[in-house]
């Protein structure tokens, strides 16, 4: 085939053959482009890709200077239309590239440009040399490579025949020799199942002896099964009777126990009298000791003074340990702590709001837990103080909600120990619950008499409310 197809209205005219001079009288004789086998056609563009990145940057067409740049074995791959294209149009690039492909080929080149062919030459790569340098009788080159090409076409195709005959022919005789040995088998496997059937026969026979005595057995056990049903009729009738006998003691016991209820309950009367006027005299005995000490409602309470003067002496020596710690940890008892009378909630602050919603602002934080314990408050009228760590104290906060006391550790002073400090500053007796997850506080305050609680119990107090 042609290197490309040429348009109906252009011819290729043929170039002065290199290293022949060209007349310069008479005008070259216009022919067409020869049609190149495609072996020929892939060597001719395989031969220019790989110099063409040799030329100097001015002498290589303008559609090609992109191809040039790509990697050696996309250049013939993917700027083999390009390449076919410049070689035929521009007799000069081509010129140019057969200089330097000449001289690449060496003695095979320089036999082509006499316009002879070597014996032992590849025909394929005479005829792409003769292409490229067009000697005289390159035409006749090109042809013989042509039929040369397609001579071992031929020959190959004769070989392959040859080949899958001969395949063939192999697979009938292994076909045959399988088909034997596949003969042998089922000959040796049809004695197999003779033998197996007469073994099969004789175990058929032993085994309907056998069912004649598993049916005889049967029968026996049959007869057995209904004498024993007799006996199992008879057993039930005799533990209904002792049922019966049993729901008979058990009415005289509910009426016993029916019986020992009422005397409990009249006890407990009893009881609940006694209770009451105990604590009818405690309650009177109270309002006479304050009637007696002529005490008057306090201003101040006991963490106000830790608030104002107490935090003024962060040294202060603590306070004598107390009796009333208690070792439990458990949140269901916020709720029944809340309950006693004038407890007092103390809540390390950040120690909850990080747990309970860490993914806001300090300053959302503060406000959340405030406004929730400011809940807590009035619905218990229990005294609430939060502590929080003074490092990032913020002026002008809005007011705290009635009930609780927002306190914020000084300089050089942790919220760990303000807590520590309103503990201790409490009454003996007085219920106080300190709220946080820091084992430290926690047991801080157990040994001052307080109870600690997790920062969890307090989250699902708020959640509820």
């Amino acid at each position: 085939m042609p290197l490309i197809e040429p348009h109906d209205d252009h011819s290729s005219v043929e170039e002065p053959v290199v290293g022949v001079p060209a007349d310069g009288d008479a005008p070259p004789a216009v022919e067409p482009e020869p049609v190149l086998p495609e072996p020929v056609r892939q060597r001719i563009v395989t031969l220019t890709a790989a110099v063409l990145p040799g030329l100097p940057a001015d002498e290589v067409p303008v559609p090609l200077r992109r191809v040039a740049k790509f990697a050696p074995n996309r250049r013939a791959r993917l700027g083999a239309p390009a390449i076919a294209a410049q070689l035929t149009a521009d007799p000069l690039f081509r010129q140019r590239i057969t200089a330097r492909v000449l001289a690449d080929a060496g003695d095979l080149g320089a036999a082509v440009v006499e316009g002879t062919a070597p014996a032992a030459a590849d025909p394929v790569e005479v005829a792409a040399l003769a292409y490229l340098a067009r000697p005289r009788g390159w035409r006749e080159l090109i042809d013989a490579s042509g039929e040369a090409v397609r001579a071992e076409a031929d020959s190959a195709v004769v070989a392959e025949l040859v080949r899958e005959a001969e395949q063939r022919a192999a697979r009938a005789e292994h076909d045959r020799a399988v088909a034997r040995v596949e003969a042998e088998k089922l000959r040796d496997e049809l004695a197999r199942v003779r033998e197996e059937l007469g073994q099969l026969r004789e175990e058929a026979r032993q085994l309907t002896r056998t069912l004649r005595e598993t049916q005889a057995r049967e029968r026996k056990a049959t007869e057995m099964l209904a004498t024993e049903r007799g006996r199992a009729a008879r057993a039930a009738a005799d533990a209904d009777a002792e049922l019966r006998r049993a729901r008979a003691r058990l009415a005289e016991a509910e009426a016993a126990a029916g019986v020992a209820r009422a005397s409990a309950k009249e006890a407990r009367s009893v009881d609940d009298a006694r209770l009451w006027l105990l604590l009818e005299t405690i309650g009177q005995a109270a309002v006479g000791l304050r009637r007696e000490l002529a005490l008057d409602p306090v201003d101040k309470l006991p963490a106000d003074f830790v608030a104002d003067a107490f935090a003024e002496q962060p040294g202060a020596a603590p306070a004598g340990p107390s009796t009333r710690a208690r070792d439990t940890d458990d949140p269901a008892r916020l709720d029944q702590l809340l309950a006693l009378p004038r407890a007092h909630l103390v809540v390390d602050g950040y120690n909850v709001t990080k747990r309970g919603f860490g993914e806001m602002s300090l300053e959302q934080q503060r406000k959340r837990l405030i406004t929730g314990l400011g809940g807590i408050a009035a619905q218990t009228g229990d005294e609430v103080t939060v502590v929080f760590d003074g490092a990032e104290r913020i002026h002008g906060l809005p007011p705290a909600p009635r009930g609780v006391r927002v306190l914020f550790s000084r300089k050089g002073e942790t919220a760990d120990e303000l807590i520590r400090r309103l503990v201790r500053a409490e009454p003996a007796g007085r219920p106080v619950v300190v709220v946080s997850s820091d084992r430290e506080v926690a047991d801080g305050v157990r040994r001052h008499g307080a109870y600690p609680l997790g920062a969890d119990s307090l989250l699902r107090r708020l959640a509820r409310s």
